[in-house]
């Protein structure tokens, strides 16, 4: 008997709120990502230990500025532009979330202190037969670990759908985002048109994996056109709060 595949969650991101499910079941997951715009979001799922809640972590983010040990990256879909959505598949545990923007483009303000969070309960799955099947992730047809400060993806992308696995390295979390740039556009053109956002992109953003702590091993698909590509990190260093970028964990590939 084949695994079946995993449950389907569908997230919808606007400025500023997510709509999602109150409650879901614990196992494998793939969770859809649509970008109801204008901005750019994320679906960033951070389990909460220790009996916390969805408004200590927003109190603790708001006074140190930096996430508490008992909150814990595990992931979730990356950034579409809007009008589009991406793909990530987590296995997750039984637990208390939250689905969070920790994005601050533009002005530098964190998503999150403007009303973008959501909790989420994830229950444990029922029981099923003894030799059911459980269900598993996509297959993956490539892999990409991340690491400070590096991306390192297994083999040449081509144009086309494909599945990769990525494995966060022992170190900070990272995420790791896939920007489609536009002909004649570089990767620092991206960045600099996020600190503002006016004017026309240079480049459409296509998904790929939200922050996750070290160990953690997601799975998303995405679409790829021949062209030249940014790969970047926005999550903020724990040691001197600068987005992981500065460090230079992004960098430029070409699909072809």
């Amino acid at each position: 008997m084949a695994p079946p595949a995993p449950v389907s969650v569908t997230i919808h991101a606007s400025d500023y709120a997510f709509s999602a499910p109150d409650t879901i079941s614990a196992g494998v997951t793939t969770f859809y990502l649509v970008n109801d715009g204008p901005g750019l979001h994320h679906a960033l799922l951070v389990r909460l230990d220790s009996g916390k809640t969805a408004a200590d972590l927003l109190a603790s983010l708001k006074e140190h500025k930096a996430t508490p040990p008992w909150a814990t990256y595990v992931g979730g879909p990356n950034v579409p532009d809007p009008g589009n959505q991406s793909v990530a598949t987590l296995d997750l545990v039984a637990g208390n979330y939250v689905i969070i923007c920790i994005l601050d483009m533009p002005g530098n303000i964190p998503h999150y202190m403007r009303g973008m969070f959501r909790p989420l309960t994830v229950v444990p799955a029922a029981a099923t037969a003894a030799g059911t099947p459980k269900a598993v992730a996509p297959v993956p047809d490539n892999a990409i670990q991340l690491s400070d400060y590096v991306f390192a993806v297994s083999k040449p992308i081509t144009p086309g759908t494909h599945t990769f696995q990525v494995v966060i390295a022992p170190g900070q979390p990272h995420e790791i985002l896939f920007v489609q740039l536009n002909a004649g556009k570089t990767g620092q053109d991206y960045v600099n048109w996020t600190k503002t956002m006016k004017g026309p992109a240079p480049g459409h953003a296509i998904g790929g994996t939200a922050a996750a702590a070290s160990g953690t091993v997601q799975v998303f698909t995405a679409t790829f056109a021949p062209g030249n590509y940014l790969l970047i990190c926005f999550v903020p260093d724990v040691n001197n709060g600068k987005p992981h970028y500065m460090e230079g964990n992004m960098q430029t590939i070409t699909v072809q």
